[in-house]
């Protein structure tokens, strides 16, 4: 039984808040950057100019069981309130304000323009669709956001934690959700987002009433669960990502061969940079390393997590790989979904530093005497399992 009991204890604390924060940033900084990036064209992408017409779109949809809000109304105003709305829910959710809703909304914005037009994208889409799934579970919001600025502010004038601003916007997302619930025919979705809904509605309850001091207990090892799932699921993903990229090229003749990285760095629709890429493959010997080398990397990364030293090196030549791609194929939004997805398994004590570095640089820039994003500290035992 003390075996069992310090097991649920252990599941009961919020791991790897660090992570989830980064992450958070990294995915709102992501989504914001390609929306303004595409904002020229966006009407073209995904409004009502879109060649992919409005029809074509909604069969692939039914067929996906998917959704897609911009498919509700045809209107031009409708599109540019949709498109405006998920870069301001991408940029809310990166300072980490009122994160338990600008998760969700940042979601079904993520889900409505990724299912618009599936066939835009270069694999990043899909990759930010499934991880702002998951992030939705997660306590992304606990350090290094305004969430936990305020939370800390109110703790020490010793005032109550009880967030209107943040009940205002539960309400007016109920309203908003039993509007549109109609938009989600034979799909699961309006289950999932009213569950959503009703979760947090819980939780504010729980925490206006003096009465409800065991319901918050409860509630909080509950969250703290589904938060250290989420961010366990979103490390299995990772992991798969890697693996199956992995083993896919060792059964290809190419990667075999070693050849694989030429004909990579030689495809008309990946070569931004045609000199670069001539340079890289000049020489026969730096083809063989870069194509076994990232066969190996990719093989060997979901095995290589759990021993710390070799890990961080694995982490880093990842990330520079990662950014080297970015470069010469000009695929940057990939890169930089797979470079946040591998800051999850940063150690905690080097992302300490970073943001200890990061409040000193902004009190430097702004001369502030508090800085925003500093956040809270997390209770003792919190990333304990994330360190190394």
């Amino acid at each position: 039984m003390t075996r069992l009991a310090r097991l649920i204890t252990f599941a009961a604390r919020t791991h790897a808040p660090y992570q989830a924060a980064l992450f958070r940033i990294g995915l709102g900084a992501i989504a914001a950057a390609f929306l303004l990036r595409e904002w020229p064209h966006r009407r073209l992408l995904y409004g009502d100019r879109s060649p992919w017409a409005p029809d074509m779109a909604a069969r692939v949809i039914a067929e996906d069981h998917r959704f897609s809000v911009l498919l509700w109304s045809g209107g031009h105003w409708w599109f540019e309130l949709v498109y405006h709305g998920a870069i301001v829910a991408a940029v809310l959710l990166m300072l980490g304000w009122r994160t338990r809703g600008t998760s969700v909304v940042f979601l079904v914005a993520v889900l409505s323009l990724e299912s618009r037009n599936t066939y835009l994208g270069d694999a990043g889409d899909n990759a930010m669709r499934v991880m702002a799934v998951y992030l939705a579970f997660t306590r992304c919001g606990a350090v290094w956001s305004l969430d936990a600025h305020r939370r800390a502010r109110a703790r020490r004038q010793r005032k109550p934690a009880y967030d209107r601003a943040g009940v205002a916007l539960w309400q007016g997302l109920g309203v908003l959700l039993l509007w549109v619930s109609d938009g989600f025919p034979r799909t699961a979705w309006a289950a999932v987002l009213w569950a959503f809904w009703a979760a947090h509605g819980v939780w504010y309850a729980a925490h206006r009433w003096p009465w409800g001091r065991q319901a918050r207990e409860l509630l909080d090892a509950a969250t703290a669960m589904l938060h250290n799932s989420a961010m366990l699921v979103i490390a299995v993903q990772v992991c798969l990502i890697y693996g199956t990229a992995g083993w896919y090229k060792v059964q290809g003749a190419l990667w075999q061969e070693g050849s694989g990285m030429y004909y990579a760095l030689h495809l008309d629709y990946f070569m931004p940079w045609p000199a670069l890429a001539g340079l890289l493959t000049h020489s026969m010997l730096a083809v063989y390393l870069l194509s076994y080398g990232t066969v190996v990397a990719q093989v060997a990364f979901p095995f290589l997590l759990g021993y710390r030293r070799l890990k961080n090196a694995l982490l880093a030549a990842m990330m520079l790989e990662h950014l080297a791609i970015a470069v010469v194929l000009g695929i940057p939004f990939l890169s930089a979904m797979m470079i946040i997805s591998d800051a999850v398994f940063l150690p905690t004590s080097f992302l300490l530093l970073l943001g200890a570095h990061c409040s000193r640089l902004t009190r430097r820039l702004t001369g502030a005497v508090v800085n925003p994003m500093a956040g809270e500290h997390p209770p003792s035992g919190i990333g304990h399992a994330a360190r190394g």
